[in-house]
This record gives structure tokens, sequence and C-alpha cells, in this order.
């Protein structure tokens, strides 16, 4: 497990790199895991891996998609407040957020091309149908942890349109199952193992297959406000065993801070919430933020 303390360095968004985010809706963040980390959190990943498939639970390509990664992989807490990357969270969704929605992938080579599936998407379901303004508010971002080598196209890489997260509507085939055109402007992200992708959720991307002898693994941390249902299955986390290991910052950000309240939620309390302490002993809250009403 990984506790966060204040001799960890923590550094808010550099102005450059919010120019960045607001203009293309994604940041690449090289290096962000060292070799020893990338190592360690791939064999956590690598025994989940092998649990699933023990008792059938991979799909018929032997992928894995598993939902809820810190419930299924408690070695991976460390990376929901990673001190490389955690910053450009908060500096742009405050203190008052949780992890609403995780997962991991493993994705091996494919035999060949899948059959035509339009798989372009923004995050988060029945919110861009039933938001309403144009565009759509950012409400959540995410961290993709890159634990394979796709430094080159065709890995299951990280698909996306740059600058696409102003953007509500996508042109697409009638039909899911059709074939169609990638969307133009898309680029496929390469990185290397260690490398992490932050991007708004509001992001035009998809998966491309992976047909490289490469195995595709990667952990991805969707954040947002704590006044948003959480996804994950986080109702009964505090009764594991590994629990009291977390840091009280790890602990909010999986369900675990205050009275759960919906005051608690709306963040009436901010003295009460531990990333709100965090940053103000580093001193790192944002003077601009808006104040809370009292």
């Amino acid at each position: 497990m990984s506790v966060s303390t204040l001799g960890t360095t923590w550094t808010p968004m550099s102005p450059a790199q919010r120019d960045q985010f607001e203009r293309d809706g994604y940041l690449i963040l090289p290096g962000a895991l060292s070799p020893d980390e990338v190592g360690r959190y791939r064999a956590a990943v690598e025994a989940v891996y092998r649990t699933k498939d023990a008792v059938g639970r991979l799909a018929p390509d032997r992928s894995l998609h598993l939902l809820s990664a810190v419930r299924n992989c408690p070695e991976l807490a460390g990376l929901i407040d990673h001190p490389a990357v955690f910053p450009l969270v908060w500096s742009i969704l405050g203190w008052n957020v949780h992890v609403y929605h995780s997962h991991i992938d493993v994705h091996p080579q494919l035999p060949g091309p899948k059959p035509a599936w339009w798989h372009w998407h923004q995050d988060g379901g029945r919110q861009n149908r039933e938001l309403e303004t144009d565009p759509r508010p950012r409400i959540s971002v995410k961290l993709a942890f890159w634990l394979s080598d796709v430094s080159r196209p065709g890995r299951g890489n990280l698909t996306l349109i740059p600058g696409s997260h102003r953007t509500n509507w996508l042109p697409g085939p009638p039909r899911r199952d059709l074939a169609w055109p990638q969307p133009d402007g898309a680029v496929q992200i390469t990185v290397e193992p260690g490398d992490v992708v932050f991007f708004d959720r509001r992001i035009w991307h998809a998966r491309s297959d992976n047909l490289s002898p490469v195995t595709r693994m990667a952990v991805f941390f969707g954040y947002t406000y704590r006044w948003i249902a959480v996804r994950d299955e986080v109702a009964d986390l505090w009764r594991q065993p590994w629990w009291q290991e977390l840091s009280p910052v790890q602990r909010q950000l999986l369900g675990g801070a205050g009275d759960g309240s919906g005051d608690h939620l709306w963040g009436h309390d901010p003295g009460s919430t531990p990333l709100y302490r965090e940053l103000a002993a580093r001193q790192l809250l944002d003077p601009g933020y808006p104040p809370l009403i009292p």
C-alpha cells in the first residue's frame, strides 16, 4: 500500500499544462511511474488476470475488462493518489472529489481484426444524454496508467480526437455494427510502460484492436465530485483487512470520508475532508476556487 505524507511532493498543474489540457483535452505524462513501480503493479494485475482465468471470467478473446480496480486488486491503491499525477486531478476538479469509476484492462493479441463495431464514445453514460448544455460540463477526468509497451500503433492503443472534448456529437454510422471510417483527426496514443495519460471525460475516444504480440495492460481511474454517485463497488471497503493501511486521502477517494451524508458529500465541512486538509497543510489550496456556502 502507498500512504500519502506531507513529505511527498505534490506539484500543481502548471499554466502550460493547463493551457494544453484545455486545448487538447488530454496530457501525456512520460515516466510517471518508475520501472520498479511498473514491475510491481504489472505483477499485481497479472495475478488478478490469472485468478480470473482460473475461474473462467475472461472474455472469449481472453481479454479482461474488470471494474472496481482497487476492490479487485488492493495493491493498486497507491495509484489513486500517485504524487506524479494526482495533482492534475485536484488542479482541475478541486478537493471535493472521489474515484467513481475504475477498471483493469488486459488485452492479449487478437488473431485478426474484430468484426466492425463503433467503439467511439465520451465517458459518463447518461450524463451525455441528460445534461443540456453545449458543450456539456467536464464533471470528471481520468488517469490511464500504462503497464505495457504501446509505443507503436496497433497494440490496442487508446485512440482519441484531440480537442473533441468541446464537441457534443460525433458523426458515426446509423448502427454500431456497420463498418465506418475512423473520425477525422483521430490519433493512436503511443506511450511507454510507466507513462500516464490524463484526459477529460468528454474527449471522444476508443480502444483500438491489439494485433501485436505485446499484451496491452493498463489501469484506469476516473475522478469526479463527491456529490456524483460512484459506479465502483465500494459499499463495504472499510471491512477489508487492508483498509486501515490506506491514507485518509486514499480513503476519501474510495468513498470513506465523512459521515456519508449529502451535506458532507456537498463539501459543507471542508475541515473534515482529508484532501482539503492535506492541500491546506501544503498551502496548495487554489485561492481562486469558489468559496463554500457557510
